[in-house]
């Protein structure tokens, strides 16, 4: 497997990335040591959402359950008539899930992108079959759909629209011990009279800091597979895309409130013509201590752990470029060499 892998160190301040049910930031165990987490699902939406924001035509791919309606509108342009119309836009509903009661939705989220439901709507209006319909889709590939192909997607109702994502994503954690803290806030009644005292709410948010180590990696043969409708230079284009929108991304939970927009400060690139990712969260089982900032020994703990592994492992690498010694530009060059 040809296969391209980020490893990322990245140091967030005072936020609440991501949430569990209680509203905290999510956390897990690693190293009998407490760590921060930001899990993979919240990660890949910030960095799908900032290739459709950036390359809409290429990047189309919407996950929702409301496609009746758009099957709806696309087969009344194909010239059928209100009632077949919405006939055929149910029967399609319920080829790729299950209709929901009223049947103004589906019950389970679909990952679909324009072109896609414009040909299922045309295969269905060719055969009056839907499922023979959802058939015919899973043989086409289709060229706003490179998010799809990324991401991959699961239909339990007709697994020959399945898709194994070429993307894998790791939770990303903290390279360190954390301790989610309080923050206790008030908020004053601007209206409230002089002579009335107290706040007009008060509240409680928990927040944390902490040096995330991330780890992202790219099936390139697979992902070549399913962009097989692109040219070279497209795909190159989709995973020069893929790169940069993971590094900038920015998961988006209480992004007013607590703005933690931050980029990495350390960066490793490596591309291997065969074998699995291997990630390098190892290096920091053992957590990182010290009296001053995290970030240089976490450095100096990731790139002794990848040349441990690739003395013992004789791991080799086509492509191994670093940020910040090179720039965004130059490193996204690089890797578009060894896209095919």
């Amino acid at each position: 497997m040809r296969h391209l892998e980020l490893h990322m160190l990245q140091s967030v301040p005072v936020a609440c990335l991501n949430r569990d049910d209680f509203g905290s930031p999510k956390t897990a165990m690693f190293g009998n040591a407490l760590r921060a987490r930001v899990s993979s699902q919240s990660w890949k939406r910030a960095v799908r959402e900032l290739m459709q924001e950036e390359t809409p035509d290429l990047f189309g791919g919407r996950r929702t359950r409301l496609i009746l309606e758009p099957l709806r509108q696309i087969l009344l342009r194909h010239e059928l008539d209100e009632e077949d119309a919405r006939k055929g836009a149910e029967e399609l509903g319920a080829a790729v899930s299950k209709l929901d009661t009223p049947p103004a939705r589906v019950k389970t989220l679909f990952f679909t992108s324009p072109l896609e439901l414009e040909a299922l709507a045309k295969a269905y209006v060719a055969g009056r079959n839907a499922k023979k319909a959802v058939k015919e889709l899973a043989k086409q590939p289709f060229k706003d759909a490179a998010d799809i192909a990324l991401f991959g997607r699961m239909v339990a109702s007709d697994h020959s629209l399945t898709l194994e994502g070429a993307a894998m994503f790791s939770h990303a954690l903290s390279t360190h011990k954390v301790s989610n803290e309080i923050d206790f806030f008030a908020a004053v009644d601007d209206l409230q009279p002089d002579d009335e005292a107290g706040a007009g709410m008060t509240g409680t948010l928990e927040f944390n800091s902490a040096s995330y180590y991330r780890f992202a990696a790219l099936n390139l043969d697979l992902l070549a597979r399913h962009l097989s409708a692109l040219s070279v230079d497209e795909r190159r284009h989709v995973v020069r895309s893929f790169v940069a929108a993971t590094l900038r991304a920015m998961p988006g939970a209480r992004k007013n409130s607590m703005n933690a927009a931050t980029l990495p400060s350390h960066v490793l690139v490596i591309v291997r013509e065969k074998g699995h990712p291997v990630q390098l969260v190892n290096a920091f089982e053992k957590p990182v201590w010290t009296r001053g900032g995290l970030m240089e020994e976490s450095i100096s703990r990731l790139e002794q752990e990848y040349a441990h592994l690739k003395e013992v492992w004789g791991l080799e690498a086509s492509l191994e470029c670093r940020m910040p010694e090179l720039s965004l530009a130059a490193m996204l060059e690089e890797v578009e060499r060894h896209v095919r």
